[in-house]
């Protein structure tokens, strides 16, 4: 019976879990970002993201050890859940990754469109107001093909990609960095926070599960890992994903606001080209962000379908959607079919044109936070030795779904949000009751 191929080391882990989580928000939404909470307010609320979701992290990284399973969160809730909690916990989970595919592959017309302002014709139809051009769909649609075409053929080829992609963003970042600390003013900061300080940093907060989904997407792949990989390296590529990712949001928000000031980029496209175009009335820095986001782009369009087509395979494999999504290539060694129904779904998604973009945030941000409290609630279960950094772990993806849920808390989910989750929810239902088998297959961890 074929088997996933073994080919993964700790430099890969790293890339997958940090490129899963930067692309390109830090570009298309930096006025969004700005506008909710200020340059101080934004940073801070990265950051603090950041650190504090490093017991979730930790919950992670232990459970990659103890159950290397494709299926990640369905897995380890399965251990202490009953099997309709499990599935559902995956089916979100399955939601935080995937519907990021479809946001990068409208994203990628939208930064060409940037460039070659051609793009914007032959409009073909609006979706909430926006409209939808044949020339931008075409090249997500490309994007998504191209990245088929790539997972399809191997887990190898998808690493590499994802290395060089992910290493050259962090290289062109340190020059982007370097430009607004030599250009940049203090005096651009003006006001540091948009409201008060308490609420300008929760604002923030309540989208970093969103743009820090990623770092749990390495045990996604525990399956596939190298035979001389150490499981202890799992924690040491999430922990250090966390930072670097959360370091590199905080970051790009101050050096627009130090590059320019900020409340001139509110409203505008690509506001982080623009603050540096302004700043120094040269082209050569707007190419050299774009270039980045190009890369960035990459990495995570490919690091979400990586970790959304392992948890597909999973779901297949275990019968608990149609079997054929767990179907292995058996040259390849590749979830083929899952890999498939990914790219389908994700030109599926393209269809919606802009109007995807911000509300993707928001429903991305819930079902993340709620992965990762299902994750933390099982292992506390089974581990009573780390319950006190469980519980860390617990609380913060407690209150991080709190802030998307309940109606007290500013930029709570609204009533186009609540139907999009309940659109989802009966999706997976369908796909459940129309398995070949209800039930999911006993957890028994692959040998390694």
């Amino acid at each position: 019976m074929p088997t996933l191929a073994r080919r993964l080391r700790l430099t890969d882990y790293f890339a997958l879990a940090f490129g899963t989580m930067v692309g390109v928000g830090w570009l298309v939404l930096m006025d969004d970002w700005l506008g909710r909470s200020g340059p101080l307010g934004a940073a801070l609320g990265f950051a603090l993201g950041g650190i504090v979701l490093l017991p979730v992290g930790y919950v992670y990284g232990q459970w990659a050890q103890r159950l290397p399973d494709a299926a990640g969160e369905a897995a380890y809730t399965a251990q202490v859940f009953p099997p309709m909690v499990s599935y559902f916990t995956g089916w979100i989970m399955l939601l935080a990754y995937f519907i990021v595919c479809p946001w990068e592959a409208v994203a990628i017309g939208k930064i060409a469109a940037y460039i070659f302002p051609p793009l914007n014709s032959f409009e073909l139809y609006s979706v909430a107001g926006q409209p939808v051009f044949l020339p931008r769909l075409l090249l997500g649609v490309a994007m998504t093909v191209f990245l088929a075409v790539l997972n399809y053929r191997g887990i190898r080829l998808s690493a590499n990609f994802q290395k060089v992609t992910a290493f050259t963003v962090l290289l062109l970042f340190v020059i982007v960095l370097s430009v607004s600390a030599t250009r940049g003013a203090p005096s651009n900061f003006q006001s540091l926070f948009r409201a008060t300080p308490f609420v300008s940093v929760l604002l923030t907060l309540q989208i970093v599960p969103y743009f820090l989904t990623g770092f749990e997407s390495a045990p996604k792949t525990a399956e596939e890992a190298s035979p001389e990989f150490r499981r202890s390296g799992y924690l040491r590529a999430i922990a250090l994903a966390l930072l670097v990712g959360a370091a590199f949001y905080a970051l790009s928000i101050l050096a627009v606001a130090y590059i320019a000031p900020w409340p001139t980029l509110l409203g505008k496209r690509f506001a982080t080209a623009i603050a540096f175009e302004q700043a120094l009335g040269a082209r050569w820095p707007v190419r050299l962000i774009l270039l980045t986001a190009f890369f960035g782009l990459f990495q995570c369009f490919n690091g979400n379908f990586v970790a959304s087509s392992r948890l597909l395979f999973a779901y297949g494999r275990r019968r608990t959607i149609p079997a054929q999504f767990g179907r292995i290539h058996a040259k390849f060694q590749t979830p083929s079919v899952a890999i498939l129904g990914i790219a389908a779904a994700t030109t599926v998604g393209l269809l919606l044109g802009d109007a995807l973009l911000v509300p993707v945030t928001e429903v991305g941000s819930m079902a993340s936070a709620f992965g990762w409290l299902a994750a933390c609630l099982s292992f506390w279960c089974i581990e009573p030795r780390l319950r006190v950094i469980t519980a860390l772990g617990i609380l913060v993806s407690f209150l991080l779904l709190l802030m998307k849920l309940v109606p007290a808390f500013p930029g709570h989910f609204s009533l186009a949000e609540w139907i999009a989750l309940a659109v989802w929810l009966v999706l997976g239902a369908v796909l459940h009751s129309g398995s070949v088998s209800r039930q999911p297959s006993p957890d028994i961890p692959p040998s390694t």
